[in-house]
């Protein structure tokens, strides 16, 4: 009974780190990408290069920018919404850790 109750308790504390890694780095990721808010078009490609997509959505005169990375099968994506002034209005992150 003791040996489950340790193993429990292991498993806990492990997914609890990994947990707070993932915590961590999503916000570092958030803190990066929002230094793009309210630029130009011209300085998000001047920092992230080409687009690997660009995106329009039905009822918006919007577009969104697509960033696409492989790294160990995971596929991050980060997407930078552009308003018609071309200023950067917004942004998400998806497995950028």
């Amino acid at each position: 009974m003791k040996f489950f109750l340790i193993i429990a308790s292991l498993i806990l504390i492990s997914c609890q780190t990994v947990s707070n890694k993932i915590d961590e780095k999503t916000a570092e990721e958030e803190k990066r990408l929002s230094k793009f808010l309210k630029k130009s078009e011209e300085y998000l490609k001047g920092e992230m290069g080409k687009p690997d997509q660009i995106d329009f959505k039905n009822n918006s005169r919007n577009r969104f920018y697509v960033y696409k990375k492989e790294k160990f099968k995971i596929i991050c994506e980060r997407k930078f919404e552009i308003n018609p002034n071309n200023k950067v209005v917004g942004f998400s992150s998806k497995n950028c850790f």
